[in-house]
């Protein structure tokens, strides 16, 4: 008589399918938190932290149409919580009298350079509206804020960025 296996194929299955979705989505989601937050090794970290929440949700974001901007959302959302921290470090590291974080002397490009100037969620932003080409509303599920929100982070990073990369600065940009 042959053992009952219609459980072991289902979880193979599942196994099958979340490899896919790793193999297939882990470099975008990778390359989308590394512009949040300009390191490559958290970035990396970040990355299967999500995918971790992935697998644990697995049967539930499975049966979602696109498992894989679920994934992206829950990095950018750790990215951008890891990034306000990294933001804030330096002034509560000399109000406790420590010595500042060094400076990440990696190489750099200067557009690079000049987004990792940005506050966290404008890094967020306009990662999510020119990198990963999501439209504002999208932007703003991942980020939980208003579209209006969005708007505003958007418009204050582009001339922030136009100012620190000397761009002429449109009518679109303040």
């Amino acid at each position: 008589m042959r053992p009952f296996t219609g459980e072991v194929d289902v979880r193979r299955e599942a196994e099958a399918e979340f490899d896919w979705w790793y193999r297939t989505a882990y470099p975008r989601v990778a390359r989308a938190v590394f512009l949040v937050v300009h390191d490559r090794g958290v970035a990396e970290d970040i990355a299967q932290d999500a995918f971790v929440q992935m697998l644990r949700h697995w049967n539930t974001v499975s049966g979602y149409e696109q498992p894989d901007a679920w994934v992206r959302r829950v990095a950018i959302r750790m990215a951008v919580r890891r990034a306000r921290r990294e933001y804030r470090r330096p002034g509560l590291e000399l109000l406790a009298g420590g010595p500042p974080a060094a400076p990440d002397g990696g190489d750099r490009t200067e557009v690079v350079a000049a987004i990792a100037a940005l506050s966290p969620m404008q890094r967020a932003a306009i990662m999510l509206h020119y990198w990963a080409d999501q439209p504002v509303q999208e932007i703003a599920r991942t980020l939980e804020v208003s579209e209006s929100t969005v708007k505003q982070h958007l418009f204050r990073a582009r001339g922030r960025l136009a100012v620190l990369l000397r761009e002429e600065v449109g009518d679109d940009v303040g």
